[in-house]
């Protein structure tokens, strides 16, 4: 079986999994958000009400990962070149800036709750909120295992992660209110939970704009891939190198290299395909071999590939 197939089929078993922890927790989070958002309607809880919210969310971003998960089985071919892997990225980019939106709505409730406080029933807060971390906990067990490696997981992961620290805060608040008296401290907890969401969605949404954007990926240095290309017997240059990612898990290297008089390009491709793959995880490799009389680089195309170098000072 070649390399690109065992890809393939790899994430064809991780999506099959992925799929069926999706729909058991988007089960789990439509009856609790039924019911969050009636207790916090009948106890006049802004946090549960917030809480409610960011279920809604979550079951927004469910439903988005779970389609993503299904379009990436399908596979390439005809313009679809790169199949469907990209749709990992944009979910995850689409359930980041969903997030904000929603902490974005929070935020503004909380202010106005604390300059105007009202009455919040805190037994009934608290009991609610019991319930509603266990939902949270159970659901982060069932997406645990599928976040790690893909990056449209994660999303669903992280929105599920800032519920279960927000049935936390919302459970705290409520002994404060049931016990001390203390109203402020279910719109705190709101602000709380708007912390969370926006510190787990804003780097969610940043590295999704970076593979978007086809950046390098932040633990592969490029110039140190360049120097460890040039230090192979063989290798005289190198240029236009390119180095992204196309989804989480499938990074992709393409260069253009430039052999010593009478080297022989086989063995030396080797070589290359076994250190780009060890020492970098580059699991997509272009390579073109030139000699030095011969550029593949015409009219500036490799301009993109090359690094500046400093001015000479005369």
């Amino acid at each position: 079986m070649s390399h690109c197939s065992h890809h393939y089929d790899h994430a064809h078993d991780h999506s099959h999994a992925n799929r069926r922890r999706l729909t058991w927790t988007m089960g789990l989070v439509s009856l609790y958000f039924l019911a969050e958002l009636i207790g916090g309607w009948w106890t006049n809880s802004l946090s549960l009400l917030a809480d409610a919210g960011h279920m809604f969310s979550d079951l927004a971003a469910l439903g988005l990962s779970l389609w993503v998960a299904r379009l990436r089985l399908q596979p390439s071919g005809g313009q679809r070149t790169f199949g469907y892997h990209r749709a990992e990225i944009l979910g995850a980019l689409v359930n980041g800036a969903l997030l904000l939106l929603v902490a974005g709505g929070i935020l503004r409730e909380s202010w106005e709750r604390l300059q105007h406080s009202q009455d919040v029933l805190g037994p009934q807060m608290f009991g609610i909120a019991i319930g509603g971390l266990i939902v949270n906990l159970l659901s982060l067990s069932i997406l645990h295992g599928g976040h790690q490696h893909d990056l449209n997981m994660r999303g669903a992961w992280l929105h599920v992660l800032g519920d279960t620290l927000g049935s936390v805060a919302v459970i705290v608040a409520a002994i404060l209110v049931w016990c001390c008296g203390w109203t402020w401290a279910d719109p705190v907890a709101s602000l709380l939970v708007c912390l969370i969401i926006i510190f787990s969605s804003w780097n969610l949404v940043q590295e999704s704009l970076s593979i978007l954007m086809e950046h390098a990926p932040a633990d592969v240095p490029v110039p140190e891939v360049a120097a460890a290309i040039k230090e192979l017997p063989g290798v005289r240059d190198i240029h236009c190198l390119h180095i992204w990612t196309i989804a989480t898990g499938l990074r992709s290297l393409s260069a253009h290299i430039v052999l010593e008089p009478d080297q022989p390009a086989e063995p030396l491709l080797e070589d290359l395909h076994r250190l780009l793959a060890e020492r970098f995880g580059t699991q997509h490799l272009t390579l073109q071999i030139e000699t030095e009389g011969f550029s593949g680089c015409e009219a500036g195309s490799c301009a993109m590939g090359r690094h500046p170098q400093p001015e000479s000072v005369p």
